[in-house]
This record gives C-alpha cells, sequence and structure tokens, in this order.
C-alpha cells in the first residue's frame, strides 16, 4: 500500500503564469507572484515558485561588472519624500548604430523615478533646465546627488547651484555605490527594458522609455519598498505626514545612508576654487 498523488496539473495557472513571465521576462517568481495575487489568483507563495521552477521559467542571470569597494560617503538625509534626487546617465544605441542616453532622476526615498529624458545629446543646460521643470512640479529638494561627468559638474550646473542655492553632493570618484539608488534604477532600466528591446528611432525610445517608467512607478513591485509600488509608497508617506515616519511601531527619522567624510565636495567649494 502506498499513497498516490493526486496532485491537480493547475494547467490554467501554469498557462498565466507562463504569460505573465513572457511579458515580464526579467521577473523572478516572487514579483510574478504579486502579479498573480492582483489578478485574483490565491496561492502560497511556494506553490508558485514550484510552478515557476517546474515551467522552466527561472531567470538567467547576466554576469555583472566589478561593484567598487569602500565606505560609501554620502551625508544622511531625512526617511522622508522630496528630500534627496539622484541623477546619472545610461546609454544604448538604436538599430541604425545611433548612440543615444537617459538622464534619471530619482527619489532616493519613495524609489520613483521623477524623470527619464532620452536624447543623442545631453548638456550641462539641459540637466538644469530639467531640473528646473522639476522643481516646479514637485519643489526644491534637500539635497541631490551625481558623480563628477562633465555634464554634472560645468559652469552651467555649478552657477544654478549658487542660483536656487541647492545643495549638491559630488560621489568619489570610482565609487559608483556611493550613488547606489539611481546605479540600483539604471540596472533595473538596462535589464529589464533596454536589453530588452530593439529601439528603431529616437522617437520609438522616448515612447518606449516613458511607458516603461510609467510602468515601474505604478505597476512594478519593489522589493525594498516590501513590495509595494512607488507610487504607492510616496502615497502613502503623504498620509503619515512629513514630520514623521513610522517605524517598527514608533516615530522617527532615519538617515538613509552613513555620514559623509569631512572634506568638503559641494557645488559651492567648487565654485569657489574654480
Amino acid at each position: 500500500m502506498r499513497y498516490q498523488l493526486r496532485r491537480a496539473d493547475d494547467a490554467e495557472l501554469r498557462e498565466k503564469l507562463r504569460a505573465l513571465a513572457q511579458e515580464r521576462r526579467r521577473f523572478g517568481y516572487r514579483r510574478l507572484h504579486i502579479l498573480l495575487r492582483r489578478d485574483g489568483v490565491i496561492i502560497n507563495r511556494k506553490k508558485t515558485q514550484r510552478l515557476y521552477r517546474e515551467e522552466g521559467l527561472t531567470v538567467r542571470r547576466r554576469k555583472g561588472r566589478k561593484r567598487a569597494v569602500g565606505t560609501r560617503t554620502r551625508p544622511p538625509v531625512l526617511a522622508l519624500p522630496n528630500q534627496c534626487w539622484s541623477l546619472d546617465f545610461v546609454h544604448d544605441q538604436l538599430v541604425t548604430g545611433r548612440r543615444f542616453r537617459v538622464l534619471n532622476i530619482v527619489d532616493d526615498v519613495t524609489r520613483e523615478c521623477l524623470r527619464a529624458v532620452p536624447d543623442t545629446s545631453i548638456s550641462g543646460r539641459r540637466v538644469v533646465r530639467e531640473l528646473t521643470d522639476l522643481i516646479c512640479e514637485r519643489g526644491k529638494p534637500g539635497m541631490i546627488v551625481s558623480d563628477n561627468g562633465t555634464e554634472l559638474t560645468s559652469n552651467a550646473v555649478l552657477a544654478w547651484c549658487e542660483k536656487v542655492q541647492a545643495q549638491w553632493h559630488y560621489t568619489t570618484p570610482g565609487k559608483p555605490t556611493e550613488n547606489a539608488f539611481v546605479e540600483s534604477f539604471n540596472g533595473r532600466m538596462r535589464d529589464e527594458l533596454l536589453n530588452e528591446t530593439l529601439f528603431m528611432s529616437l522617437d520609438h525610445a522616448r515612447e518606449k522609455v516613458a511607458a516603461w517608467i510609467d510602468d515601474y512607478n505604478n505597476q512594478r513591485p519593489h522589493s525594498s519598498l516590501g513590495y509595494a509600488t512607488p507610487a504607492a509608497f510616496a502615497a502613502e508617506l503623504k498620509k503619515q505626514g512629513a514630520a514623521s515616519l513610522r517605524i517598527a511601531g514608533g516615530y522617527a527619522t532615519q538617515p538613509l545612508a552613513s555620514p559623509a567624510q569631512s572634506r568638503n565636495n559641494d557645488a559651492e567649494t567648487l565654485i569657489v576654487n574654480g
């Protein structure tokens, strides 16, 4: 006498899981499980993982580049929206071989992508123009963080910082981990959009980037936010109020990173030193 397995084949569920995995080719079983629950499919996460493996949907990891090793030197900020923005560029090319770049601006707390600007050339003046428009929409941030790229250390950017009294922190050269939030966002964009899409023209790239950003902010579950979407997390913070953030049953304001080193590398010092 032995027990004979009578487990259902779950054909409909498997088909739905395959369809979601085909649509979201770089999503793992955890995010696919969240999407299944949104569609009304209430199953155990372990079952989703089992079916995910049996269907051979495991995402193949791409070999990553070496990461900088060292102390993160960005100053601490309060865990509130609009406290710190991070800027960086990501590059790709059209099917014709013409290269273009995307200026990404990310809110470090809510993980929202505030602006993604694809173009063949983005100067320091263009960066200033985009930041000015964004400040008109959301208000001035407490801090802006970027690397030492030529566009971000140009005279146009430094003069703009002095004019609007914006606090701009430049990371240590060769230390991308000091700007980890936007670097992580660039990795997700590279993995889920740029490596998966053939861009026929610059207008086509702008259309695809805009659609992906909308999906990222409003639909994509974010693991750092408890698998909530950045837009939903930002809305929850607005409900709680800007004065405090509820953490572990209490109220506190938490820094996002360790204090910066004693050296001064803000925009005002760069202006003085030329």
